[in-house]
């Protein structure tokens, strides 16, 4: 996650209270949606962003999991998102958004 990207979601959760964000990602890999989603809960693994030693303990979720996917009207859903769907390893995605969630989750 980028610095400038570190510093909204910071904003955010200062703004409307860190219980009440919900960050969703959309990287194409389990990786990078990991490294992400530690980012966005336990605070930035890298030491490099506004999130360096910031524990913000958000829900982040990935947009192919089906607690988002639920959610979004089926055909916006279709033309946004289900294409690269196919050539996610979506399961890969959801093992390693679950483990974040579990372990750093405060919300």
């Amino acid at each position: 996650m980028d610095l400038e990207n570190q510093k909204r979601v910071k904003d955010f959760a200062e703004e409307y209270g860190p219980e009440n964000v919900i960050v969703i990602l959309g990287a194409s890999e389990a990786e990078a949606s990991g490294l992400a989603a530690e980012t966005v809960t336990a605070g930035d693994p890298t030491f490099a962003g506004p999130l360096t030693g910031v524990s913000l303990g958000l829900k982040v979720y990935h947009v192919c999991e089906p607690e988002i996917k639920d959610e979004v009207d089926p055909a916006v859903y279709d033309e946004q998102v289900s294409m690269m769907e196919m050539v996610l390893d979506v399961d890969e995605i959801i093992s390693e958004m679950t483990s974040i969630r579990e372990q750093y989750c405060k919300y």
